[in-house]
């Protein structure tokens, strides 16, 4: 059975943009839940500059607290090379490094443009490579810039291909404000495919904005991607992004996924009690349809 790798995002993107800021023993229950449940890679925290993401201010406290063992890996977002040294001093298991593609939503992101971040970022994959971390470049507004508007798919190809020769062990696209289409995700892949061969593979970062996520996300799989991003209840959102809503939801992508025989390694059961959880911690219902409608059959 063809198995499919979800990274499960709720505790970094699906909470850095909630209204709410949950205490740090909260984080840690959603993620336990999540590990509980099946999650093998959890995107626990982010190593941005507390002031600019409040939300993410306990990193480091929340790494001391995550339940060990099992052979989850724990990966936090970095931006620059202090962000590295801080999730090497906080024991995370894996880096994953952002640069935007578009210039005006890089300055707005990470006060640089592309090209500055994309230098810092490949300084940061030789670092991270040096302490044995696996790496992950994200390449966000892949499909579209709320400032920008559309962004030239070479673009995206050009930068790909420099992060496959910085070393980075995966390359992930994302619709950080959920434009993309089935059509332009396939258009994607073949182009960074042909562009970098079939490694390092490639990871797909989905956001349901427009009710496009779920199709995108079936796009992938059409062509053999088997790394796809999902957040528990469908929360998140981007700080920096006009009328930002949540990441495609990993209860429903769970469901999808297994109807279609193919295999998660998650628990749905097990998974689903996460949304009323989250739902009372945040103050409003989580936007994941299965736990309303319930599983089938």
């Amino acid at each position: 059975m063809r198995q499919v790798e979800i990274v499960e995002v709720s505790p970094r993107d699906g909470l850095q943009n909630e209204a709410v800021v949950l205490a740090t023993d909260a984080k840690v229950e959603l993620i336990s839940r999540l590990v509980e449940a099946g999650a093998g890679r959890v995107e626990a925290v982010s190593f941005a500059h507390p002031r600019l993401v409040p939300a993410m201010a306990d990193a480091e406290a929340v790494m001391a607290q995550v339940p060990r063992g099992g052979g989850v890996s724990y990966a936090g977002l970095v931006l620059n090379r202090r962000g590295l040294d801080r999730a090497v001093d906080a024991g995370v298991d894996e880096v994953n490094v952002v640069v935007c593609v578009s210039d005006s939503f890089s300055r707005r992101n990470q006060n640089m443009s592309t090209e500055e971040a994309m230098a810092v970022a490949e300084e940061v994959a030789a670092g991270a490579r040096s302490r044995g971390l696996f790496t992950t470049l994200t390449l966000s507004t892949a499909f579209g810039c709320p400032f920008e508007g559309e962004v030239p798919p070479g673009r995206v190809v050009e930068l790909a291909r420099r992060g496959a020769g910085a070393g980075f062990d995966e390359l992930c696209l994302g619709d950080t404000i959920g434009v993309g289409t089935p059509a332009q995700v396939r258009e994607l892949t073949a182009a960074v495919r042909a562009a970098v061969g079939a490694t390092p593979p490639l990871r797909y970062h989905f956001h349901n904005t427009r009710n496009t996520g779920f199709a995108n996300a079936f796009a992938a799989i059409l062509d053999g991607v088997t790394v796809l991003d999902a957040s528990a209840g469908g929360i998140g959102g981007c700080p920096f992004a006009p009328n930002a809503t949540g990441n495609i939801a990993t209860d429903d992508l769970v469901w999808m996924l297994e109807r279609m025989g193919l295999s998660t390694g998650w628990d749905l059961d097990a998974l689903l009690p996460t949304a009323a959880f989250l739902t009372d911690q945040l103050g409003h219902q989580v936007p994941a349809m299965l736990p309303r409608a319930g599983s089938f059959p």
